[in-house]
């Protein structure tokens, strides 16, 4: 067994969000396992770019609600408690809905191959952003 020690709080790249993005490194395995788990905050309006996950994707809500979207234009409102999964290579976006802060627990595979992990794609412009919510309640 290892504690590991707290890594510092990180900002997200400008590159792969839009806003205020933060985040801690929870677990990042080493060979043979290829767990991730990240702790994200999102200020208000912040979202990632499109992307997705060579072996998919969860997201645990932790507070505030969360938007997910997907290629068909469909836009999840999830709420603490609320786990999404998105499957191998689907691509998507996930933030903060404008009226309040967000935090999800972002869970996720190393390809373990030496192949990226995450595809980065473009930005997510506001129409899409602020397209009609399907709601977990």
């Amino acid at each position: 067994m290892e504690l590991l020690k707290k890594q510092p709080t990180v900002k997200a790249p400008a590159d792969w969000f839009t806003g205020d993005v933060w985040f801690d490194v929870i677990y990042a395995g080493q060979e043979p396992s290829r767990m991730r788990a990240n702790l994200v905050r999102f200020a208000p309006c912040a979202r990632t770019d499109w992307h997705s996950h060579a072996l998919g994707q969860a997201l645990h809500i932790v507070s505030g609600v969360a938007l997910i979207g997907t290629r068909d234009g469909t836009v999840f409102e999830a709420h603490p408690g609320d786990t999404v999964h998105t499957p191998p290579g689907e691509e998507h976006w996930h933030g903060a809905a404008p009226e309040h802060f967000m935090e999800h627990l972002a869970l996720w595979e190393g390809a373990g191959d030496g192949s990226p992990e995450t595809t980065w794609l473009e930005k997510v412009d506001d129409a899409t952003y602020n397209a009609p919510r399907n709601s977990t309640r």
